[in-house]
């Protein structure tokens, strides 16, 4: 496919349903989902806490009508006193994953963290957008980048190991947005 013929993907984000929960759990089986995200029960406890907080995002991606991923936002409070000092007030967690082969590599990734980055900053009084993402998972740094995410620091995760610790701030509203 020449550059000209590449067209952006048609991305989606809809809320996770009761009917998703196979879909889910199947891609939490998956050997590369596991690879970045870890142990399916551990991924589906956090999905669950997730979607148990009233004011937490789990969303769905679709691409062009199919399902090919998860994303959600939390504030990171949630998780606990053990996360990194220089996370900044009123940060929430991102996590997101492009569970379908085929849908990989498409840039769906960054314009899904882009969506839901305009959907958390427009409702909540989050000052920032934090990922925790492998230091061996150079795909998924680029795409962070791309959809805005700076590196701070590499945090020590006492369960994944070494990680970078990416933030997107909140634009004030003189610079645009």
């Amino acid at each position: 496919m020449t550059e000209s013929e590449q067209t952006e993907p048609n991305v989606f984000l809809r809320p996770v349903t009761e009917a998703d929960w196979p879909l889910l759990l199947n891609w939490l089986r998956d050997p590369d989902v596991q690879r970045w995200w870890g142990r399916p029960s551990a991924v589906e406890a956090e999905i669950r806490l997730v979607l148990e907080t009233p004011s937490a995002l789990g969303r769905i991606i679709e691409c062009d009508g199919k399902p090919v991923g998860y994303i959600h936002a939390i504030d990171a409070t949630h998780w606990g006193e053990q996360l990194p000092d220089v996370l900044p007030e009123w940060t929430w967690d991102i996590d997101i994953v492009v569970a379908e082969r085929a849908y990989r590599g498409r840039d769906i990734g960054p314009n899904a963290l882009n969506q839901l980055a305009a959907e958390v900053f427009g409702s909540t009084f989050a000052m920032a957008l934090s990922v925790f993402v492998s230091v061996k998972n150079e795909a998924a740094v680029r795409a962070y980048e791309r959809a805005g995410f700076k590196w701070v620091t590499v945090w020590e995760d006492p369960i994944a190991g070494p990680q970078w610790l990416m933030l997107r701030e909140r634009r004030s509203a003189g610079s645009g947005g």
